[in-house]
Order: structure tokens, then sequence, then C-alpha cells
């Protein structure tokens, strides 16, 4: 028995003593995040006292992940990647929103490098072309929006935070759901009493949608006589039976809050007619690595 345990023991020197360890990846950049750790659930993220968080290149399993369309469309790509490449976030799907492309963006850097090339086509003379864009410069645009600003009622005040990514994903996975949905209606072999109830079916959910995201977008309710109300389902309760306007500023603000955040359009000159032109930053995360 002790031969054994001998035995056993060397064995699992020799599996731990790996030579090639001192190769495995390391940080390639360090980052901070736009949040500054704001508004993480607890236990979500290990912030070091630098506020720096390391940011490592993809390995091969990453890269297959991230290339896998089904777990890019149910977001459970895109956390398994950001939780490999950044191990300080312990729970990517808690992460604020605002926090998401900023880490997808260093982890695209420490990846492949500081540039990323983009197709165009000049609208003057329909040339096509490409450039090459400095993507260390893009991260640098964002910057966390004001949350800090209440929205004053008659009676109340409510004060709004950036949705958790799961919350994000799980809304965009329903939207887009719908929507094909709504497409079929198109389809003249339906009958249109049968594409009536689609589309009520369809405005419904729409609206549950939009109480779902001012919902996931409430840090708290402050009443006039100072109570401070957090609690998710007396929200939730509240949006449900609020004048239709609450939901409406709110939406407002959603989008002011998503304007400030809006990568600036990048400046382009054809090399064909010298036309200048603007083209929008969007980054479509199938075809964002690699």
């Amino acid at each position: 028995m002790s031969i054994s345990i001998i035995y056993g023991i060397k064995n699992m020197e020799n599996i731990s003593a790996n030579p090639l360890a001192k190769h495995f990846r390391q940080p390639a950049i360090y980052m901070k995040l736009p949040s500054s750790g704001r508004f993480w659930k607890e236990g979500s993220l290990n912030l070091p006292a630098t506020g720096d968080i390391p940011v490592y290149p993809m390995t091969a399993r990453d890269e297959i992940t991230i290339r896998t369309p089904d777990a890019l469309m149910n977001g459970q790509g895109v956390v398994d990647v950001i939780q490999s490449c950044c191990p300080n976030i312990i729970d990517a799907w808690k992460m604020p929103s605002i926090d998401v492309d900023a880490v997808l963006l260093n982890i695209r850097i420490a990846s492949y490098g500081g540039n990323m090339d983009f197709d165009t086509k000049c609208p003057a003379c329909q040339n096509e072309s490409s450039f090459s864009l400095d993507m260390g410069k893009v991260v640098q645009q964002i910057s966390m929006p004001n949350y800090d600003d209440p929205l004053v009622f008659d009676g109340f005040k409510i004060k709004l935070k950036p949705q958790p990514y799961f919350e994000v994903n799980r809304v965009n996975q329903i939207s887009f759901t719908e929507q094909q949905i709504l497409r079929s209606v198109n389809d003249n072999n339906i009958p249109d009493e049968e594409k009536k109830a689609i589309t009520e079916k369809y405005l419904n959910k729409l609206i549950d949608l939009n109480i779902e995201v001012s919902l996931n977008s409430t840090s708290s309710i402050t009443l006039d006589d100072g109570t401070v109300v957090t609690n998710i389902m007396h929200i939730k309760e509240f949006y449900a039976n609020a004048e239709y306007r609450i939901l409406k500023d709110i939406e407002k603000r959603l989008k002011e809050i998503n304007d400030q955040v809006a990568l600036d359009p990048v400046d382009v000159v054809c090399s064909a007619c010298a036309n200048e032109y603007k083209i929008p930053l969007t980054f479509d995360y199938a075809n964002f690595f690699g």
C-alpha cells in the first residue's frame, strides 16, 4: 500500500510540474471598466484596488465558442469567452451592459492586436474599399453615462441604472423571436383571423417588453416622504399600473443615455473619387472576432 501511495504522489508531481507552464497565456493588456465597478452584483466581480483588470488572449476553445451561432444567440458564448479572458469577472451574466462592449473590444485587442479592418462602399461612386481602425482609440470613447440624475415626477423620483447583461440578452432574444413571428403575418397562406391574433399577441408582448426594460433599468423609486422602494415586484406592479407617460419618459431617458455612449462615426475618404463620408461604428459579434 505504501508503494502505491508513493507512486501516486510521484505521479501527481509529474502531472503538476508541467515544463510548458511558463508558456501559458499571460495578460496581454489591463483595462479599466467604464462602470469602475459600479452596478455590479456582489460576488460577480473581483476588482483589484487599482481598478485595472487583466485581459488574456483567447484560447482555441474561446475561438470556437465565439464563432458558434447558437452560443452567440443565447449569450452563453459571450459569457464564456469573457470569463475565460477576464478571470476577474466571476459572473459575466451580471455585468452591467455599459461594460460589455468595452470588455469585448479589449479581448479582441489582446487576441489580435490593436487594428481592425472594415469594409465600406462610397455612397457617391459605389467604390468598395477597406480601412484599418485603431481599436484602442475606439475603447477610449466608451465612458460611463450619467445615471445619477433621477427622473422627477409628481410625488416620486425614479433613479435608473444599466441593465445586467443577462436581462439585455433575454429581452433581445424575446424581441427577435417576436419579430420573426410578426414577419410570418405577411404569409398569404395564413388566414386573416390568425394574422390578427398574431398581431395582437405581438403588440401585447411589445408592451410587456417595454415594462421589462424599464424594470431592469430601475435602481430605486423614492417617494416625497423619503420612502425608498427597491423591491422589484413592487416596482413591476407600479409600472404595470402607472400612467403611460411615465414609461415613455423612462424610454426617452434611456435613449438619451444610449446616445451618450454611442461611438462616433468614422470619417472615410474614398480612394477613387475623394468623396468624404461617415460610417457608423457598429459591431456584430459574429464577425467581430477573427
